[in-house]
């Protein structure tokens, strides 16, 4: 009998990457779409930030694909980007296609720490910004935690949505794996995607392992029903492979023994 396989959920062209970290761990993986990530056209509200890049004194980039949309943009009105600007990213994974894309040193929050919103707050360039101009790349939705605590230390934030998040209905196989729970762990990084596949998950798949990247991750999830909620490092595809090689596979046969006795 076949072993079942790593689910995961991560949306856009990081997957192949967060599947290939996994496999290099020994296991076999599975991709199940939930979510499609598309760029927004050019509005005149991005149009004039743009024009004004230079008069930014920060730049906060919450995504891999914000950035991407972020240079491809940059390309079209800065062939040579202007100086003097901070760039900061949630994660590791942003901060190396901003480095990429743009050739620009990032922030990044501490190493060792979440890869979250409240990690990246913490630094202390971003404690007082007395009347900077900040921008704030992001997808249409989202927390406003950034935004907001920014605006309340001081900056006058512009906050550009440059993608938008469309849910998924899952495909039959994804929904069978979620009604018999039969998968070796499911990999999620995304509180909108663990809201939205709740719906289809058995109690078999939420006695399962399900690794997520940060503790408000894990909180939701034990709203959601998940029994076995598993907080990795951090969001990266080292991170969430490492939590997934750590979790012990028999541990869910025995708690769901237990399931079925009570």
């Amino acid at each position: 009998m076949a072993t079942p396989p790593v689910l995961i959920c991560r949306p856009g062209p990081r997957a192949s990457v967060l599947a290939e970290a996994i496999a290099a761990r020994g296991f076999a993986v599975e991709h199940g779409e939930a979510m499609a990530l598309e760029a927004l056209p050019e509005s005149p509200e991005m149009r004039a930030a743009w024009l004004d890049f230079d008069q930014f004194r920060r730049v906060v980039v919450v995504s891999p694909y914000a950035a991407d949309c972020l240079a491809e943009a940059l390309d079209r009105y800065w062939p040579q980007l202007p100086v003097g600007i901070d760039y900061y990213a949630v994660g590791a994974a942003t901060a190396a296609t901003l480095h990429r894309e743009l050739g620009v040193r990032v922030h990044v929050p501490a190493t060792g720490g979440e890869t979250t919103s409240e990690a990246l707050l913490a630094l202390g360039s971003l404690q007082r910004l007395d009347d900077q101009r900040v921008l704030l790349v992001a997808g249409e939705g989202g927390r406003p935690l950034l935004a907001e605590t920014l605006s309340e230390r001081g900056a006058r934030v512009t906050r550009l949505a440059l993608y938008r998040r469309r849910l998924l209905e899952p495909d039959a196989s994804l929904r069978r794996r979620l009604a018999e729970g039969d998968y070796r762990a499911l990999v999620i990084t995304s509180g909108e995607i663990l809201e939205h596949l709740a719906r289809w998950c058995s109690p078999a798949a939420l006695n399962q392992p399900l690794i997520v990247s940060s503790t408000r991750l894990a909180t939701l999830a034990g709203t959601l029903g998940f029994r076995r909620p598993v907080v990795a490092s951090g969001a990266t595809p080292a991170a969430l492979a490492a939590a997934v090689a750590e979790e012990d596979p028999e541990k869910a046969d025995i708690d769901h023994d237990d399931l079925e006795k009570g």
